[in-house]
């Protein structure tokens, strides 16, 4: 049988999805006797114009990570959605959005003044910024330009499958490989590489629906190791969080923060988890309620860390 044409992307995110893939251990062996690598700039020094040359729908299958930010972003992924015959987007980021997608409470402009502008830890004399084109002695240098809103994989091409994570276990990728080498996969836009429903229901604390009159950090409060955590006071997201990480988290004492997005039928994540925190509430009393909802931090990187750009809210208004 002909080796599997394999290739891989890293867009807008931080590089783990990229190391996930070494996580599959001596299994790596297996995969080079059935696959190639023909596109992968992280891993072998390979060109775009490498890529333009090849023949469409040559690649067998593309491994996708990282949301779309920017032009360049955008241009690889419209290119490999051309040239594979399955386009997958690997890890929370290309599947959500993820930590890249939290800029959609600003703008390009708002993240450039932010970054380059005024502030405790930046002295940029002259105030310079970046340029999508400038005219160097050598020639004209280029620069993607920064979108104002971060969008999926998928808002911006065709996806065949989503496989989550942040980034995905080293056991579901290589389940997600297997079944792409045997061409067992289901059908078209289906999650491959994790389960239907609430990561809850593949941990193994105990929940009793508690309410809470407080909600703490990990850092403030010592925790019950058998007990439910959102119960104690955590913010733990698994109840509106798909299972197959195998509840990794909360088996080691730390809340879920949902990195495998939402479980089957949820359209939205961040309002799911938001209405399972307001109903464990231990109050009828409007100053009491709006004193223990004001003591979580960042609403908007707790409930829509990962999703934002996936959401009903998307992003928030360009005035």
């Amino acid at each position: 049988m002909a080796k599997l044409k394999i290739a891989g992307f890293w867009a807008s995110s931080c590089g783990g999805c990229e190391i996930a893939t070494l996580e599959i251990g001596e299994k790596v062996a297996v995969l080079a006797e059935v696959a190639d690598i023909v596109f992968w700039p992280a891993l072998v020094d390979f060109k775009y114009k490498d890529v333009e040359a090849m023949e469409d729908q040559s690649i067998d299958v593309c491994l996708f990570n990282g949301a779309i930010q920017n032009s360049e972003q955008e241009h690889i992924a419209k290119l490999l959605r051309a040239k594979a015959k399955v386009l997958v987007a690997f890890g929370s980021c290309a599947y959500e959005g993820c930590i890249p997608g939290l800029a959609n409470t600003t703008t390009a402009q708002g993240i450039f003044d932010r970054v380059y502008g005024p502030s405790p830890s930046n002295a940029n004399v002259g105030d310079i910024r970046p340029v999508t084109e400038y005219q160097a002695p050598e020639g004209v240098l280029t620069l993607p330009k920064l979108y104002d809103t971060v969008r999926t994989l998928g808002q911006t091409v065709d996806v065949d499958y989503f496989l989550p994570g942040c980034p995905p276990v080293g056991k579901q990728v290589w389940a997600v490989i297997e079944a792409i080498a045997s061409n067992n996969l289901p059908a078209k836009g289906s999650v491959v590489g994790a389960g239907v429903r609430a990561l809850c229901e593949e941990c193994k604390r105990i929940r009793e629906e508690k309410k809470v009159k407080a909600f703490y950090r990990p850092h403030e409060i010592m925790t019950d190791p058998e007990k439910c955590l959102l119960e104690q006071g955590l913010l733990c997201a698994g109840v509106a969080t798909r299972e197959g990480c195998g509840a990794l988290c909360p088996s080691a004492g730390m809340p879920c923060t949902g990195c495998y997005g939402p479980p089957d039928g949820v359209i939205d994540q961040g309002a799911r988890f938001l209405s399972a925190v307001t109903s464990i509430i231990d109050s009828d009393n409007p100053d009491e309620i709006a004193r223990i909802t004001d003591s979580i931090r960042d609403p908007i990187g707790t409930f829509y860390r990962y999703s934002l750009p996936n959401s009903l809210l998307r992003r928030k208004r360009i005035v």
